[in-house]
């Protein structure tokens, strides 16, 4: 099992080519559909002490992609994420706490200009070299947010009572960050 004791303190570059920002929403409220944000670029400082690490990291809200190209440019949209007007969301940890092997980010999430602090429930996936010679790191993080706290409240009243889209969104994040 992995120790967060093998994980050099310092600074670590997410690796976007193989890291994942994803979500999870229900549509029609029978079933799940997912998407995720290819671009994703940021920084993870490791303290000596674990609980004095930070995240910064930002997402290219162009980049997302659910499947489907018709409904990615409604997401795009104003209806949704309004791309044009906002093209980027960030995250900020403002802390990190700890319980036994249990870790907790948390942070300030800004999407179309609205900030908003949430916490992600950390997993470290653990830590090796790889074939160029450098050290990466795995870490994956779930948390759940309402969209709504970001101004994205398109929807439609289904005639079952149900709505089209959830308002609730499971974020998914699998990272690996390269050791600078």
């Amino acid at each position: 099992m992995p120790s967060i004791d093998d994980l050099a303190p310092g600074t670590w570059n997410i690796d976007g080519s193989h890291s994942t920002v994803g979500f999870t929403a229900r549509h029609l409220m029978i079933t799940k559909v997912r998407g995720r944000f290819g671009a994703v670029e940021g920084a993870i400082a490791i303290g000596e002490n674990r609980l004095l690490s930070s995240v910064q990291a930002t997402v290219q809200m162009a980049s997302i992609d659910t499947g489907d190209a018709g409904r990615d440019e409604h997401v795009r949209s104003a209806d949704f994420f309004d791309v044009e007007n906002f093209p980027t969301m960030t995250f900020a940890s403002t802390g990190v706490r700890g319980d036994g092997a249990e870790y907790y980010l948390t942070g300030d999430l800004t999407i179309k200009g609205i900030t908003k602090s949430i916490e992600f429930d950390v997993e470290f996936d653990g830590v090796s070299g790889d074939p160029w010679g450098g050290t990466r790191v795995g870490f994956t993080a779930e948390a759940e947010i309402n969209r709504k706290d970001w101004g994205i409240d398109f929807n439609m009243a289904l005639d079952t009572g149900g709505v089209m889209v959830s308002d609730k969104i499971k974020v998914q994040l699998d990272i690996e960050a390269v050791k600078a």
